[in-house]
């Protein structure tokens, strides 16, 4: 019941950051931007009935630039810029509210979300990453389970070398000492591997991205 009422007062917090828009048009998704810009869409029907296409486009490198590492979320209604919002952003239109949240690799959400709860994720323009790595797992489901997987255990392995060096790190203190004894983690690895495991679980953290997928604990270990 607490974490549903923390959860709420924090959604009335992301709404009240909502700005209005200022009616620019919406740029095209270009080829050199899968990397720096993600753009998502959302069709729906409008409260007078008339069917309506919002848009979210969220620039990474203006993320990375702004000064809180946050940056914004720009909301479009058939092509004009309708509002903006400092991440994480929650946008109301018909019917519930888009959610946007971002992760160190990308977005965690982009999301609907109905007045009844149900949660629809925005489809991503074709031509981004997003956009590209849904293509793959609807043309090559097989190999895409396996990059999924793949990106699952680079992200676990380290976290399974980092558990005994953490246990060292407690049995320092002199309580612990006094009472368990001293603790030397058996895992020493090398400088170049460490660089190597650093690689792949921000690899997998991109690639976890693209899927809007995110656990705490896992994707924590990709930003570190």
């Amino acid at each position: 019941m607490e974490a549903e009422m923390f959860k709420e007062r924090r959604r009335r917090r992301a709404v009240q950051r909502v700005q209005s828009g200022n009616g620019r048009p919406l740029k095209r998704f270009r080829w050199w931007q899968p990397l720096s810009r993600a753009l998502f869409y959302l069709p729906l029907t409008n409260d007078d009935g008339r069917r309506v296409v919002y848009a979210i486009d969220v620039n990474y490198v203006q993320r990375f630039l702004s000064e809180d590492g946050k940056g914004k979320a720009q909301l479009y209604l058939d092509g004009r810029h309708h509002a903006e919002s400092r991440l994480p952003a929650v946008f109301p239109v018909p019917g519930g509210t888009i959610e946007v949240a971002p992760t160190a690799f990308g977005l965690k959400r982009c999301h609907y979300v109905t007045a009844e709860g149900a949660e629809h994720q925005l489809v991503p323009d074709r031509r981004s990453s997003e956009g590209r790595r849904a293509r793959l797992d609807r043309a090559y489901p097989v190999l895409s389970r396996w990059i999924a997987f793949c990106s699952f255990i680079l992200l676990v392995i380290p976290l399974l070398l980092l558990i005994p060096q953490l246990i060292e790190v407690a049995f320092k203190f002199p309580p612990v000492i006094e009472r368990f004894g001293t603790f030397t983690s058996p895992i020493r690895l090398p400088v170049w591997l460490n660089i190597t495991l650093a690689i792949g679980a921000a690899a997998a953290g991109w690639e976890r991205a693209l899927r809007l997928r995110y656990n705490w604990l896992l994707d924590s270990m990709a930003k570190g």
